[in-house]
């Protein structure tokens, strides 16, 4: 876990969305990470020291010269011995005092000591996002190094809509663990399929499988956190797109293949995690078929390969992943599929890491490697494919 033993400073600032500062913390504890709150006093006014507290299980500092909570953690330690600082909300008042070094309460003198890097996830009216001087007080600060996420578009609690909500949590608990990613992918071109296909019978009915699409997600918000740049090609999925990713919708074992066709020449890493079908109806009725008959037979075809086909086209140097997945004989077919398909590497599963959120896999390499690895979170497992792919 990126954020397990990580030190975060988490700074809360006084806009209506401070609230959500408590899931924020919450999930970061989950997740590891010791989280140290600073609130503003404007903050205060929205939520309480004590929820804060109790959910960071740390002592919440509010006054620059208040010394009664130094038994732990010092103002020295908020400010340079934490891995993170999170600033969420951050309002137009904290980014232009960072932006032009002011230091007049607690926070604003962290954030002119810090060291570690500072991720800023802004809340505010529309109006004051889009004014000039927050502007350039975001830009300046971005020259510095600092990192943003947010604010997004929506309702707004002053009653207008617009661009200024803070960021959803899970996106700013995302760029939190980019901001402590090794960026080892930078200058990689990551194509990743995910999800399964379906291939219709008529207009309401088809034929498909029970991928969720957690796997590939988890691999290409994985490659993304690691610097890439990433083409996720997803069929049908309840899951919400991935932030920073280029999406490629699709709904037939046909439209992946043009679609990874289409991208694969641009890329130098390939992931090929989507279930998809290895048989369609030979016919798609154009109108719903009637349940008159007792029996209904459907003749099914093969469909092009899509793995298969991606094995030919590799011809500059691209790194080839395939899944394989397996209800009896899980290495052997595994290592058959490796050689069939012309594969670098195969990440050999079960059916029972389909609608999960573990899986259990082995990754086998055209060099004999092979990893067992335990059941883990699939975002364990989407970074130790990639690592294996980096080797």
């Amino acid at each position: 876990m990126i954020l397990k033993n990580k030190r975060i400073t988490l700074g809360v600032t006084g806009a209506i969305s401070a609230y959500k500062a408590l899931e924020l913390t919450r999930l970061l504890v989950k997740e590891g990470a010791e989280v140290c709150p600073v609130m503003t006093r404007s903050a205060t006014e929205f939520i309480t020291p004590l929820s804060l507290s109790t959910l960071s299980k740390n002592p919440v500092s509010t006054e620059l010269f208040d010394l009664t909570g130094e038994t732990k953690i010092s103002h020295i330690d908020l400010a340079q011995a934490c891995d993170l600082i999170i600033v969420a909300p951050a309002t137009a008042n904290i980014i232009g005092k960072a932006a032009n070094g002011l230091a007049d309460d607690l926070l604003s003198t962290i954030l002119m000591a810090a060291k570690a890097p500072v991720l800023f996830a802004p809340s505010m009216n529309s109006q004051m996002w889009a004014n000039g001087a927050l502007q350039e007080n975001v830009r300046k600060l971005k020259s510095r190094g600092c990192l943003f996420v947010g604010p997004s578009e929506g309702d707004l609690a002053c009653g207008y809509a617009g661009t200024g909500r803070l960021a959803p949590i899970d996106e700013i608990l995302e760029a939190a663990k980019e901001a402590l990613t090794p960026q080892d992918l930078k200058g990689e071109k990551v194509l990743v399929t995910a999800g399964p296909t379906r291939e219709p019978i008529d207009p309401v009915r088809y034929v498909s499988n029970a991928s969720s699409g957690k796997m590939g997600y988890a691999i290409a918000k994985a490659a993304r956190r690691r610097g890439a740049e990433v083409v996720l090609v997803s069929g049908p999925s309840f899951l919400p797109r991935p932030e920073g990713v280029t999406f490629v919708p699709v709904r037939s074992a046909e439209e992946m293949l043009d679609a990874c066709v289409r991208h694969f020449p641009q890329s130098t890493l390939v992931i090929m995690a989507a279930a998809v079908a290895d048989y369609r109806p030979t016919i798609s009725y154009p109108s719903k078929v009637k349940k008159d008959a007792r029996v209904l037979s459907i003749e099914m075809e093969r469909t092009e390969d899509v793995l298969k086909k991606l094995g030919t086209l590799k011809k500059k140097g691209q790194t080839l992943i395939g899944f394989a997945l397996e209800t009896d004989s899980l290495e052997e077919n595994a290592k058959k599929k490796l050689k069939d398909k012309g594969l670098d590497l195969v990440v050999a599963n079960t059916p029972a890491g389909l609608d999960s959120d573990t899986n259990q896999v082995t990754i086998l390499g055209r060099d004999g490697l092979v990893d067992r690895l335990t059941p883990l979170p699939k975002d364990e497992v989407a970074d130790m494919i990639l690592d294996k792919a980096l080797r």
